[in-house]
């Protein structure tokens, strides 16, 4: 007899929303999750800005889309019966010229499609009653937004999961996975581990983990890190809460923008360059295998050939603390190159297909007693219970 009912493989935020909703959702069933980590939410889930999102960019009727305005609601429910730390204090979206004006007025109407409750157009004088240091020449106001302790919720989820009954391994990393009698056995440094349904949400990892179990890897995770600076202490208050740039749809990255954390101090960034390690927070964390598998996969080099000016942007960006703060300067036009030092880092798991193109919505594979997670993108931690929900019921609905 397997050990478990559900043996889910990843310990993020997504990973631990599954079973918990597994848990709800089908009571009395028995789940395990296996960590690699000494502890869960060690990687995309505790290496964020800790933003709520809404739903505001994404486009009508996706699966990401009804997931965001859906996840929201839900994680600031969690958020207020478990007593984590979060606050639903808004945002800005600010267009500079002209161009980005038509781009903001589109946003807005998306917005309103995606069922965002709230949102403002406002002219400059009405952005500087909102923050009083920005730039540019109007700017959506977007009330749900928000900010959150993102590693506080994924303690919160294993505590829950624990108490429910659920098991969670730790430094389990998954070697070997193999059908067997009916069950799946993944092998582990602690030991073997068996299910009758595998869940894989292994982030970074998600496209090997898949692999062994026997899928072919037609897309590939590629990493791409993501770089943040601070506000010096002193320089914080220039910045009240968010405020980001309207998005280039020409462009897969959003680009720099303002954040104020949840637990004090004001980010601002991120830029998006090729990581050299799927768990590469330093410029100097080198992965060969990583590299290799990344730099042998045409979807790069095509991604390179698609967005050349941009890919020499951002990695220019990454070693010029003055190219950095220019780009910050068409939100923020005081802020100056003294006021910022260097902050943390993130690598986003980014999944890319053959043909150079990014995987923009959450992509889940459904197998007869699998479902692998392949793409879980921003807003993947907003999203996580909703996305947990979504797992179960595709399972639930063709067993």
């Amino acid at each position: 007899m397997a050990d478990a009912d559900y043996l889910i493989v990843g310990g993020g935020i997504v990973g631990l929303a599954t079973a918990y909703r597994l848990q709800s959702m089908q009571p009395g069933c028995r789940v395990r999750l296996l960590e690699k980590e000494a502890e869960v939410g060690q990687h995309q889930s505790g290496h964020n800005s800790g933003v709520l999102h809404c739903g505001l960019y994404y486009k009508p009727g996706s699966i990401k889309a009804v997931l965001a305005v859906r996840g929201i609601r839900q994680m600031v429910e969690f958020c207020e019966k478990s007593g984590i730390k979060h606050e639903v204090c808004g945002k800005l979206v600010v267009a500079c010229n002209e161009v980005e004006l038509g781009r903001l007025r589109n946003l807005e109407v998306r917005g309103r499609q995606n069922g965002l409750e709230g949102i403002e157009y406002l002219e400059r004088e009405a952005m500087l009653e909102v923050e009083p240091n920005v730039g540019g020449i109007a700017a959506l106001r977007v009330p749900q937004e928000g900010i959150v302790d993102y590693p506080a919720v994924c303690r919160e989820l294993k505590r829950r999961i624990v108490e429910n009954g659920g098991v969670v391994v730790t430094g389990a990393t998954v070697t070997g996975l193999r059908e067997q009698g009916g069950q799946w056995i993944a092998r582990t440094p602690v030991g073997e581990y068996s299910g009758t349904f595998l869940v894989n949400c292994a982030g970074l990892h998600c496209d090997r983990v898949a692999e062994i179990a026997g899928e072919k890897r037609e897309t590939r995770i590629v990493p791409f890190r993501g770089e943040y600076y601070k506000l010096k202490p002193g320089r914080e208050g220039i910045v009240r809460n968010l405020i980001y740039p309207v998005p280039d749809a020409q462009f897969p990255f959003l680009g720099v923008h303002f954040t104020r954390l949840i637990h004090g101090g004001m980010e601002a960034g991120p830029n998006a360059a090729m990581a050299f390690a799927r768990e590469g927070y330093r410029k100097t964390n080198i992965s060969l295998r990583d590299m290799w598998d990344a730099m042998t996969y045409p979807g790069l080099w095509r991604f390179v050939a698609k967005h050349p000016k941009m890919t020499a942007f951002e990695l220019w960006q990454t070693f010029s603390k003055r190219r950095f703060c220019r780009a910050l300067q068409k939100l923020v036009p005081s802020i100056q190159i003294s006021d910022i030092e260097p902050g943390g880092a993130g690598v986003r798991a980014q999944a890319m297909a053959r043909k150079g193109e990014l995987i923009q919505d959450f992509c889940l594979i459904r197998r007869r007693a699998a479902l692998h997670v392949l793409n879980a993108p921003s807003p993947a931690g907003t999203a996580s219970l909703a996305i947990g929900e979504e797992i179960v019921r595709r399972i639930l609905s063709d067993s």
